[in-house]
């Protein structure tokens, strides 16, 4: 019974004070106009139709101003649906007469001719039944006033809406802004297919709504990043070298435990560089003769005739360039160094750049796992 009460109440509204005050201004300023164009053609031409304004134009207005970007408050819904509308109502007052019958027939005779011309305006419903309640049974109707006023509401609906900062006629987003957003978990053939399984009809361009849709699944995962950090994901206490370290040693640390890159650090666990199987493949000789296991056994392996040439310590092919990240920075300031920069590791320092953690490919992996998992 909550639920149902909760239910009666108006929805919460994310309009700001200035959108408002468009809209209220742009309406007035519509039918002020409409009904001076239209009341100097009545004058002019003395054989048109009266009155000079019907009474649904007003609900035409709020959406041609107030929600320029709803597929109902289009050009051709907007002029389409009101003519639509106003033969459906003559067709129904010229055949039923003046009944009950005639006025529910004519809203959904209108209603039925919308869908069919694709030119849903609900205001035509008002206008079907306000001809059948003012009996009005002359097809000139149809022209003057509905079609005179509906054709003027619409030219400054795209003059006003475009001077103050709204598409209308509204289309979708130019290609390059909608190709600046980032990649998203659905397709447009995804929304197409939700479309037509919701069967309802939607205010909102279909555009629209599928950036919508992206700009909130990008809030939500900013929301669940956005407090994430390095120390909340990274792996604690890492196995370590030094540049003096010898470089069977170093090798032997990660074939005995299955890592792929080994932070090096100074006597103060200053970060100085890393060293990674790349590196160890890079100065094998990959382009020799052997499979990968006896190039890196040849690197390993004393060589006198090589003499001093021939590298002995890790700091002789370590990565002296190395990323590194505070501990309180963010996770997803890190997406960006995996996706695009290359990095497969990132060695974590505290305040004082002391080594504390490092993340891995895997790490950030699992972290975004947890975040799509977790409900909203």
């Amino acid at each position: 019974m909550l639920e149902f009460l909760r239910a009666l109440l108006p929805p919460k509204q994310y309009v700001s004070v200035g959108e408002r005050a468009r809209a209220v201004f742009g309406a007035a300023l519509g039918i002020v106009v409409t009904a001076m164009v239209c009341q100097a053609a009545g004058a002019y031409f003395p054989g048109l139709a009266a009155p000079w304004l019907f009474a649904a134009l007003g609900a035409s207005a709020v959406l041609v101003f107030a929600v320029p970007s709803s597929p109902l408050a289009q050009p051709w819904s907007v002029v389409g649906g009101q003519v639509v509308s106003a033969l459906a109502g003559i067709v129904c007052v010229l055949w039923l007469g003046d009944s009950a019958w005639s006025g529910g027939a004519a809203v959904g005779l209108a209603i039925a001719g919308m869908f069919a011309l694709r030119c849903l305006h609900p205001p035509g419903g008002g206008t079907a039944l306000l001809v059948v309640l003012a009996h009005v049974d002359r097809f000139e109707f149809v022209l003057f006033p509905v079609l005179a006023n509906v054709v003027v509401l619409v030219a400054i609906g795209m003059v006003y809406n475009t001077l103050s900062g709204r598409r209308y006629p509204h289309t979708a987003p130019p290609a390059a802004a909608a190709t600046a957003l980032e990649p998203s978990r659905f397709s447009a053939a995804d929304l197409d297919a939700a479309m037509a399984h919701y069967q309802q009809v939607l205010t909102v361009d279909r555009a629209d709504l599928g950036e919508l849709l992206h700009h909130a699944e990008l809030a939500a995962y900013e929301r669940n990043l956005g407090t994430l950090r390095c120390a909340d994901i990274m792996s604690r206490s890492p196995f370590t070298a030094e540049a003096a370290t010898p470089l069977d040693e170093a090798w032997a640390l990660m074939r005995e435990r299955n890592i792929k890159a080994l932070p090096v650090v100074d006597k103060a666990l200053h970060v100085v560089g890393i060293i990674t199987l790349s590196d160890f493949m890079r100065h094998a000789g990959l382009d020799a003769h052997g499979g990968v296991s006896e190039r890196v056994q040849a690197l390993l392996l004393p060589d006198p005739a090589q003499g001093v040439e021939k590298p002995v310590v890790v700091g002789q092919i370590m990565t002296r360039r190395v990323r590194v990240a505070g501990q309180n920075s963010l996770v997803i300031d890190l997406v960006p160094l995996f996706a695009e920069g290359g990095h497969h590791h990132i060695p974590i320092i505290n305040d004082d750049k002391h080594l504390v953690g490092i993340i891995t490919q895997s790490d950030l992996v699992s972290a975004l796992y947890r975040v799509v998992r977790r409900p909203g």
